[in-house]
């Protein structure tokens, strides 16, 4: 199947959406019984579940492989690459799942597609968000040409579930951890459509290209994908770009901002594992023919590279690990370890395949609209793509968690961290940070309500009781690590509001009372007295407020919660020095 060409198909192995001409995609129970067909055809393909949704569905999981190699132990035996391939996480955007559905039938049905296991393992989850999935209408994507009808972008419980990845507050994001976990795929795929403006290209793909990518993966997806998969997915009829962000769709000619997909975002997360993580966008504009059909030949090019030369991603991945390893057994102040970024002011020129259009003004909304029409427009746009470090960490040896932070452990261990328990109590010198400026968002998001904050280096002794959790650096999924305990990750535990409670003062003083106190404190200290003299002369606010004023007293006094806003996980950056054991 391409753009130009396709293979001929026994009808009783045509999907749902070719049998539809297109017009339509497959629900649940079909998708799962032509899932099961296939396993019952062919001993290339078998048929599991690896988890429950919300609403109790089986979330549905296809292994293609050749020589008995179902097994995770049995695919690093022979060698092979483990590819994990997921559609329907936004369940209206279900390309994903019909063109690999129609793939794996030409990989073990019609055998059009031959060779594409021969070094390579396929995981296939063709409806991950199932719930939403079954959330069916023609008005679920207002944006979106087709199919007729379609899901819904979020789960049950209304949780993105691409969003998920870090917080992992999801049955869902739960069980494709342990899925992931138990097989370590070495390139994982994830198929979505986008919105945007109107242009002439039916499939865009992205990848994480900043410092926080392995150098060995991010090279190795430049030259698979930027080079080779892209220009044979073009050269089979399909328009191929990278993924397109307009600084304005009313006016093309700004030009185009690169995405940062955080580790949120599925495709910001694997790169954390050391794992090339590529995103593909249908154009949402598009039939849904041509989007299929695009996804199509776009895995099966993935497939095919991967397949011609699997020791390069194999040995990618492996040289990214083994750098983790090695940075985690040693502790160096001057090593900076990125966490955040932002677009620089560089630009270099993109020769957009745009198509006409124009700007009016609305009678409607008031404001300028864009009007798109149909003939192509060739357009030379600068493209920012050029991502500058705003965050940085000399990663500790170890991080240690107090016990009583369950849903903090319990993250770190659905992720599949090694993680050690302390035998007995522990007084440890650590490094850790006290939240400054925090401030509160005006709603939820993601369910969660998202603090920010800066942070004020604190050292110290503190005493952590028998239990607490450490966890060392010195393994394959320390960056991982990194970004959940650091609190400036853009996706820390801390800024997912996993600590929240520890911003909130638990204790407070009678007015009556804080009026003693305070006339005790300026009668016993002459430089508190001119600080608060000082205060009072240069902050408006502060002198107009009596409650703020006796506040500045008791922040300053003995009763003072010390523990406020102070972060409750340590960095230790020596030997460990206590006695621990395995967490299992």
């Amino acid at each position: 199947m391409s753009q130009n060409q396709t293979p001929p198909v026994p009808s009783e192995w045509l999907t749902d959406a070719e049998k539809t001409d297109y017009r339509e995609t497959p629900r649940y129970d079909a998708t799962i019984a032509y899932a099961r067909r296939l396993d019952q055809a062919s001993p290339l393909i078998k048929f599991q579940t690896f988890g429950k949704s919300g609403e109790g569905r089986d979330l549905p999981l296809l292994i293609a492989a050749e020589g008995e190699t179902f097994t995770p132990e049995a695919a690093r035996r022979a060698g092979k690459a483990v590819v994990l391939i997921q559609a329907c996480i936004h369940a209206g955007e279900p390309d994903g799942k019909d063109a690999g559905l129609a793939l794996l039938r030409d990989i073990a049905i019609t055998k059009s597609r031959p060779g594409l296991l021969k070094h390579v393992v396929v995981l296939f989850i063709p409806i991950y968000n199932t719930d939403g999935h079954e959330r069916v209408s023609p008005y679920n994507r207002i944006n979106q040409n087709g199919p007729a009808e379609m899901g819904w972008r979020t789960t049950s419980s209304y949780q993105n579930l691409n969003r998920d990845y870090m917080k992992a507050d999801t049955p869902e994001t739960r069980a494709w951890l342990t899925l992931w976990n138990h097989w370590k795929p070495d390139l994982f795929i994830d198929c979505h459509v986008t919105d945007g403006a109107d242009y002439q290209y039916n499939i865009t793909f992205q990848h994480e290209h900043h410092e926080g990518v392995a150098p060995s993966v991010l090279t190795w997806e430049k030259r698979v994908f930027d080079e080779r998969v892209a220009a044979a997915t073009e050269a089979a009829g399909n328009v191929v770009s990278w993924y397109l962000e307009f600084i304005d769709n009313r006016d093309l000619t700004k030009g185009i901002r690169d995405f940062n997909g955080s580790p949120r975002f599925s495709t910001g997360y694997t790169p954390l594992r050391n794992r090339p993580g590529i995103l593909i966008e249908t154009h949402m504009l598009k039939p849904y023919r041509p989007r299929v059909i695009g996804t199509y030949d776009f895995l099966r090019f993935a497939l095919e590279e991967v397949n011609r030369d699997p020791q390069s991603l194999l040995a990618a991945v492996r040289e990214a690990d083994e750098k983790t390893l090695a940075d985690g057994r040693t502790y160096d102040p001057a090593r900076r370890f990125p966490l955040d970024y932002e677009l620089t002011e560089k630009a270099t020129p993109y020769k957009l395949r745009a198509v006409e259009y124009h700007t009016e003004m609305s009678d409607i909304s008031g404001a300028p609209r864009v009007v798109f029409g149909t003939k192509p427009l060739d357009l030379t746009v600068p493209m920012y793509n050029d991502f500058r470090v705003t965050a940085a960490v000399a990663p500790p040896l170890y991080y240690i968690v107090p016990p009583q932070w369950h849903e903090v452990i319990a993250v770190l261990r659905s992720d599949g961290l090694t993680l050690l328990t302390t035998r007995e109590a522990a007084t440890l010198e650590v490094e850790s940070y006290r939240f400054v400026d925090v401030k509160w968002a005006s709603g939820p998001f993601e369910g969660r309500l998202m603090p920010s904050f800066k942070v004020e280096p604190v050292h110290e002794r503190r005493t952590y009781p028998a239990g607490s959790i450490v966890v060392p650096l010195a393994q394959q999924l320390g960056r991982l690590a990194i970004n959940l305990l650091e609190p400036q990750a853009p996706d820390s535990l801390v800024h997912w509001g996993f600590f929240n409670a520890t911003f909130e003062q638990k204790e407070y003083g009678e007015n009556y009372v804080l009026e003693k106190l305070a006339r005790e404190m300026l009668a016993s200290d002459p430089r508190l007295r001119e600080e608060y003299e000082k205060k009072l002369a240069s902050d408006r606010k502060f002198a107009a407020s009596p409650r703020e004023r006796l506040q500045f007293f008791y922040r300053r006094s003995p009763y003072w919660d010390r523990q406020m806003n102070l972060y409750q996980v340590g960095r230790i950056i020596t030997s460990l020095g206590v006695p621990v054991k395995q967490l299992h």
